[in-house]
């Protein structure tokens, strides 16, 4: 083992852990924190493991092949399926970067005082593009030094929450290491859900078997492609701690100040501390409901002005880290499907454009204060998204004429399989429990026409995996 050569390998993992930091993860931190308290933490944690062995798969397959994910599916898939699939994955950094940029948007609302408009935050937010550009230009470890320092910051303002609130650690570490939760209900179960939907994201196995190309590998030399696939793995574990402990922040934060509060308890606080947003806040018994902006509203209630302005700190600095990973998995999972070769600024703008266009008219027609159904749209978007990901990935892990020697082995094709089915099951809650909540016949009608197609769809990419598990009886022909 060497502490140079993993800092040689270090910067990809950092780079695909910002997806575990981004405002549709810390909203759902600090929702499980406001709901069940310190119950779910131990979720949090399965979670984050689950995240890790599935990315370790997604590095495997950059750094044995030289190929990221969709240009291995571009390769691999027929044309029309392969088409299919390049949608569903554009869909899911469409809705990721939409949650990405409202929560950037958000973060400058409140830093302004409410002053700047929410779609004035959205147009601020796009001139990260440039900054993407300017600092991509000057090669990839001045991006990932950037990188860095925005999880600092992030590490640095909710740590500094943290610390003001001072959460129980007796409750904490039971709710980290006890896997149960005493007394839940049907809003713990879906938060719950919520939290594995919100930390596995689709887009980023794509981004992360095209990050590790970025390190040059002899893939001549077996002994050469088996230390950098440890590296990587060890740099993986460290970016997914980190990442790991800033959400362990937020969780207890709200579960230690706002676990079992009201509406009237924090209109109360509100109204004292002469706070201009205590009307956001409705004088009744009902149970507090939280998001990004009421989030930091409630913590300037209780802690004062700085911990509001700390809160959107942090809450930008995920924004904005997370809205340009975005953009780079746009980047690469347009050159890869669709074996395009434009210019990096043609490519940026484009994939840049798609995402942010949407994005702009929520803004103009929502205000700050209702979002929060938006963003549960988009988690239900994502989470439809995830064996367009999942699939693939274990499927060309495991076909020894991609990976050689490198194939999964028995040990790795059943348990990925079983993650896979494991966390496709839990998001397909998810989605059931969002439609039902609608209440409209119209749509349940409209999902279930949809659902055939999709069902359809994934049982054509599960039979294609199972073949390439060992299952070669499915196989027709060739």
């Amino acid at each position: 083992f060497s502490f140079r050569k993993l800092w040689a390998f270090t910067g990809p993992g950092f780079l695909m852990s910002i997806a575990y930091l981004d405002p549709g993860n810390i909203e759902s931190d600090l929702q499980s924190g406001a709901v069940a308290g310190f119950k779910l933490l131990w979720v949090l944690l399965l979670a984050t493991v689950i995240g890790l062995l599935l990315q370790r798969l997604a590095a495997r397959l950059g750094v044995v092949t030289g190929l990221h994910l969709a240009e291995v599916c571009n390769r691999q898939y027929q044309k029309f399926p392969r088409i299919i699939l390049w949608l569903m994955v554009e869909l899911a950094i469409i809705g990721s970067d939409m949650q990405e940029v409202i929560g950037s948007a958000i973060a400058i609302n409140l830093l302004s005082m409410g002053k700047i408009p929410l779609w004035g935050g959205v147009l601020i937010t796009i001139a990260d593009t440039f900054v993407f550009l300017f600092l991509d230009k000057y090669g990839l470890r001045k991006l990932e030094a950037f990188f860095g320092l925005l999880i600092t910051i992030m590490a640095l303002t909710f740590g500094y929450e943290y610390i003001t609130v001072k959460p129980s650690q007796e409750k904490l570490l039971q709710g980290l290491f006890i896997p149960a939760c005493q007394g839940c209900g049907t809003p713990q179960l879906e938060q719950a859900v919520g939290i594995v939907g919100a930390v596995i994201m689709p887009h980023n196995m794509y981004l992360h078997s095209a990050l590790v190309k970025s390190r040059q590998v002899n893939r001549a030399d077996k002994r050469e492609v088996r230390e950098a696939n440890k590296y990587f793995f060890i740099e993986s574990c460290i970016a997914l701690f980190v990442s790991f402990i800033i959400n362990i922040f937020v969780v207890t934060v709200f579960a230690e100040a706002f676990f079992n509060k009201t509406n009237a308890d924090v209109n109360q606080v509100c109204a004292n501390s002469s706070s201009p947003h205590s009307s956001l806040f409705p004088n009744n018994n009902e149970t507090l409901e939280v998001d990004i902006y009421k989030g930091g509203v409630v913590l300037g209630c209780y802690f004062g002005p700085a911990a509001l302005y700390i809160w959107a700190i942090g809450i930008l600095a995920a924004g904005q880290s997370s809205t340009m990973t975005g953009t780079y998995s746009g980047q690469f999972v347009m050159e890869g499907f669709l074996n395009l070769r434009w210019s990096r600024f043609a490519r940026v703008l484009l994939t840049r454009s798609i995402a942010v266009t949407p994005t702009l008219f929520v803004a103009i027609f929502q205000d700050v204060e209702h979002l929060t159904g938006m963003n549960d749209f988009l988690n239900v978007l994502m989470s439809l998204q995830l064996p367009f990901a999942l699939i693939p990935v274990l499927t060309f892990t495991s076909l020894p004429s991609v990976m050689h020697d490198f194939a999964n082995g028995l040990f790795w094709k059943v348990a990925g399989g079983l993650l896979i089915l494991l966390v496709c099951c839990i998001n397909m809650y998810f989605v059931v429990a969002y439609v039902m909540s609608l209440d409209n016949l119209g749509l349940y009608i409209g999902a279930a026409v949809l659902s055939v197609i999709y069902l359809s769809f994934v049982a054509y990419l599960t039979w294609l995996c199972l073949i390439a598990l060992g299952a070669s009886f499915l196989a027709c022909g060739n």
